[in-house]
């Protein structure tokens, strides 16, 4: 899996050693090097810079790539970067997403005013489906006014500004929730987000792909990716770099049955706006991740993903209680009549 040639080695020089300075490993070539960044990065290697994606660069050699990246152009919707994009990680000992591997993934951001000054703090997960359009949980927005919410794509590692392919930051112009959302019991836990500008497709910025209505996901590995929590409660803390973690897709009535056995008690119903995924101790979504996306393969192309479920709620994290997300399938032709209504192309998000 890890089959890579080329090694881009980093932090191994002393700021002492030469004149030099921490500059992005990728403009760190001699002039007749391929400067377009394509290697390895071990994330949990400590050298003289702040960034693992930085390194002690001679100032002579500092530069632009000198072979200039194409133009990216899109192949559709639902395609994992599984080797990441433009370089791949090791170290990834919590389950960290390579850089890119999930581009559809979208951080929604919260503009607030405290004490005279304007603070932004991160809300919920989303997925793109459109240029413009993001899905999302709609607990995660209900009752939010879109000036104080801003969608970021193509974000990875929240702490650094040294990935080869920046974020792209868009305000919401509007704030799509659905009609029989129900903020007590999470039923029909499903909204949209209208930006007011498209996003830029790129390596790192793309599409993922939705359902068709009333498909059924159960017994398929899925993945849900978030900067959560990594365990329940006040001792959790928010991931750095984006995470993944493999889920199965649990059946409706094993998901209940595992669910009665919970503080929800043996007379609990599954509502159908539901479905469920994981299970397996270890492996959950968790407080944060809400919003975001659970994706699973196309049935005819395991290669490309397909959103099947929003991180909606669940008992506790990391146990053996499956988690709980909202049913894309269910509510695909709703989506559909939304985007109509916006004059948006559907198409965007069909396999």
């Amino acid at each position: 899996m890890w089959g890579v040639i080329l090694l881009v080695v980093i932090g191994i020089a002393s700021a002492q050693d030469e004149d030099c300075t921490c500059t992005p490993y990728y403009l760190c070539k001699k002039p007749e090097e391929n400067a377009s960044g394509e290697g390895v990065i071990d994330i949990r290697v400590q050298g003289p810079c702040e960034s693992y994606l930085d390194t002690c660069c001679p100032r002579s050699i500092i530069g632009t790539p000198t072979t200039p990246r194409p133009a990216f152009k899109s192949s559709g919707c639902g395609h994992r970067n599984t080797n990441g994009f433009e370089f791949r990680i090791t170290g990834a000992l919590d389950n960290e997403a390579q850089f890119a591997e999930f581009p559809w993934m979208v951080a929604l951001l919260k503009e607030e005013t405290l004490e005279g000054s304007t603070k932004i703090t991160y809300q919920c997960g989303g997925a793109l489906i459109h240029p413009r359009m993001v899905l999302t949980a709609a607990h995660c927005v209900n009752n939010l006014s879109p000036t104080v919410l801003w969608a970021q794509a193509g974000e990875w590692d929240t702490q650094t500004k040294s990935e080869p392919l920046p974020t792209q930051e868009k305000r919401v112009g509007k704030v799509i929730v659905h009609r029989d959302f129900a903020p007590d019991s999470l039923y029909n836990d499903v909204a949209l987000l209208l930006l007011e500008s498209p996003f830029t497709l790129d390596g790192n910025v793309d599409v993922v792909c939705l359902p068709p209505k009333e498909q059924v996901f159960d017994g398929s590995r899925c993945f849900a990716t978030g900067w959560g929590k990594d365990v329940f409660g006040k001792q959790g803390k928010y991931q750095v770099i984006l995470k993944k973690v493999e889920l199965p897709a649990v059946p409706r009535a094993e998901c209940m049955e595992r669910l009665r056995r919970t503080r929800l008690g043996k007379h609990f119903i599954l509502h159908e706006s539901f479905i469920c995924a994981g299970g397996e101790r270890g492996r959950d979504t968790c407080q944060g991740d809400g919003g975001g996306p659970l994706v699973c393969p196309l049935a005819h192309d395991s290669s490309r993903y397909v959103q099947a479920g929003i991180v909606a709620w669940g008992i506790g994290c990391g146990d053996d209680t499956p988690g709980v997300y909202a049913n894309v399938a269910l509510f695909k032709d709703w989506i559909d009549e939304q985007m109509l209504y916006n004059n948006l192309e559907s198409a965007t998000y069909s396999p």
